[in-house]
Parts: structure tokens; sequence; C-alpha cells
């Protein structure tokens, strides 16, 4: 019986206190400008992303967080730009999160209404900065310096 206690504890202590790990990403249009998406909860603009579901591989959470959020097609991953584990780096809980270069084609349209309210695309230069959500003003600042960051 006490080894089946510490069994259950251990499980529960792996799945409770350990950071989530999903995918942050920057789609790249053909005509090099980059897709930002609204948050229904906050109405900040942001980066799409999302958790990585069990038995999925990381190219498969960006395909498919894509199709969801903005409706674009993954071509290829063309980078990794870093991996951020801050544990204040989402208000919500500790993530980790993988952010990738992808290059995207296809037409803006939201499937997921209840997380995200509109998906944009942006000139490097017009981009939101300084109000993003979650460290995104960080994440996509590092994309544009050229940085690979583990932070």
């Amino acid at each position: 019986m006490f080894r089946a206690w510490q069994f259950l504890t251990t499980v529960i202590g792996v799945i409770f206190r350990h950071p989530v790990t999903g995918t942050t990403i920057i789609p790249i249009l053909p005509d090099g400008r980059i897709v930002l998406v609204r948050r229904q909860d906050t109405g900040q603009w942001g980066l799409p992303g999302g958790i990585i579901d069990w038995g999925e591989e990381i190219s498969t959470t960006v395909r498919r967080e894509l199709a969801e959020e903005t409706g674009l097609e993954l071509l290829k991953i063309c980078r990794l730009v870093g991996v951020y584990s801050s544990p204040e780096r989402d208000p919500r809980l500790h993530s980790i999160s993988i952010l990738v270069e992808a290059e995207v084609q296809g037409a803006l349209g939201v499937k997921d209404n209840l997380e995200i309210s509109e998906a944009r695309a942006f000139a490097r230069d017009e981009l939101p900065l300084g109000n993003l959500s979650h460290d995104h003003d960080r994440q996509l600042q590092d994309y544009l310096k050229g940085l690979t960051v583990v932070a």
C-alpha cells in the first residue's frame, strides 16, 4: 500500500509541479510580413502558438496552432529562435515556450474564436511592439535582432 501511495504522489507531482511545454511561432508570409493574433482574454496582440499535445511533435503543434489561430498553412520551419522558460513569462502558469520562425501561406482566418479574436499581418516597421502578450515583446525583439536565445 505504501509503495502505491508513493507512486501516486510521484505521478501527481510530475503532472502538477512541472512546466507545460508549448510552441510560439513567428509566421512569415511570402511578402515578408509577420502575422500576429489578438487574444480574446486580454485584447493584446501576440504571436500564435500553444501547448504541445501528448504524443505530438513540435512541427505538428506548429502546423495545428497556425491553422487554428491564423488559418495559415505551414510551409516550413526555418529556424529555432529560442527557448523561453521564465516562470513569469505566462501569467496563467509556468510554461516553457519553443520559439520558431516559420514560412507560411494562405488566407488569414481565425478558427479558434474562443482564444483569438483577430489575426493580422504587419510589416516589420508596423509591429505593435511594447505591449504584446506574455513575453512576446522579448521573443519578437530577439528574433528581429537575429539572436538565438535560451532564457
